[in-house]
C-alpha cells in the first residue's frame, strides 16, 4: 500500500476530521502529521489530550495494517498508554511510530509526537490485536 492509498482510505473518517496525514513508512516505522486547528482545542486553548492519543493510535494502527494482509486480518487497537509532556496550541504535530513487538496476534508500537521545532509533546505505547477475518459462509 502506498502513502497515497493509505491517505485515500482515511478520507471522510475520524482520521480526516483530525487533520492527520501519513507522510512515510518503512517496515518498522510510520510517520504522520496533524495540523492543529481550534477544533482540536480543549477549553484552555491547547490541543486536547484525546487528540494526541488519537494521533498516536492512528499511527500505531496504520503501522500494523501495513504489516498484515488486510484481506485476511483485522487490526484492532487494544491499549494506548500515553504521557503528555508539553502543551501546544498552534502549528503542526509530527508523529513517528516505531515497531517494538511483532507477534502473530499482537503488535506493539512506541509513538513520539513532536512539534515543528522537534520538542517532544507526547509519548505513547500502542498495542494492537491482529485477528483473522471470519470467512463468509458460501451458499
Amino acid at each position: 500500500m502506498s502513502i497515497e492509498e493509505l491517505n485515500k482510505i482515511c478520507k471522510g473518517t475520524f482520521i480526516d476530521l483530525l487533520n492527520i496525514e501519513f507522510t512515510g513508512y518503512t517496515d518498522t516505522t510510520v510517520e504522520a502529521s496533524m495540523t492543529i486547528t481550534p477544533d482540536l482545542y480543549q477549553p484552555m486553548g491547547v490541543v486536547h489530550g484525546g487528540a494526541l492519543i488519537s494521533l498516536a493510535e492512528t499511527v500505531g494502527s496504520a503501522g500494523s495494517i501495513l504489516q498484515v494482509d488486510p484481506e485476511r486480518f483485522n487490526v484492532l487497537g487494544s491499549t494506548v498508554n500515553s504521557q503528555h509532556l508539553a502543551p501546544i496550541g498552534e502549528g503542526t504535530l509530527y508523529a513517528v511510530g516505531k515497531l517494538v513487538v511483532k507477534s502473530d496476534f499482537k503488535h506493539v508500537w512506541d509513538v513520539e509526537i513532536k512539534d515543528e521545532q522537534g520538542k517532544l509533546i507526547s509519548i505513547s505505547r500502542v498495542t494492537n490485536s491482529v485477528k483473522p477475518r471470519k470467512q463468509k459462509a458460501s451458499r
